[in-house]
């Protein structure tokens, strides 16, 4: 800490150092400057923002298929595959698919979508849905 002081004597002082003189928060009163190496505070912050990107978590959404003539063992399997992919961290996007007169009835497909729900063991959010989108109806399940 050096204290606050004239822009031509912080100059002059980073000058004798053989240091960049970097402003760190140009909005404060005064404006807040470090005597540092700017080529090794740059390749800090590199760094760090590289770390941070590693960090994320990528939430990919995958996607299960059904029909309303689905037989139970095949529910069965695709909800095993779906507690899978929420155990995994990922969002699931549950589609009925109609077809002809199936569309008549779309209180099947909700009925369903909710039986496909009930054999879920792993925690799940309702994050969208259920939505109906010409002949199929859609919800969208998040892990919680």
């Amino acid at each position: 800490m050096v204290g606050i002081m004239k822009l031509s004597d912080a100059l002059s002082l980073a000058l004798d150092q053989g240091v960049d003189l970097v402003e760190v928060s140009p909005q404060a009163k005064p404006p807040v400057v470090k005597l540092l190496n700017y080529d090794k505070f740059r390749y800090q912050q590199e760094k760090a923002a590289q770390e941070a990107r590693k960090k994320v978590k990528r939430v990919t959404l995958k996607e299960v298929k059904l029909s309303i003539r689905i037989s139970q063992h095949d529910l069965d399997f695709k909800a095993k595959k779906a507690d899978e992919f929420l155990s995994e961290g990922n969002k699931v996007k549950v589609d009925v698919q109609m077809r002809g007169r199936e569309q008549a009835h779309p209180q099947l497909a909700y009925e369903l979508m909710k039986k496909f729900q009930a054999l879920l063991t792993v925690g799940n959010i309702l994050e969208a849905g259920p939505a109906r989108m010409g002949g199929t109806v859609s919800i969208i399940l998040a892990p919680k």
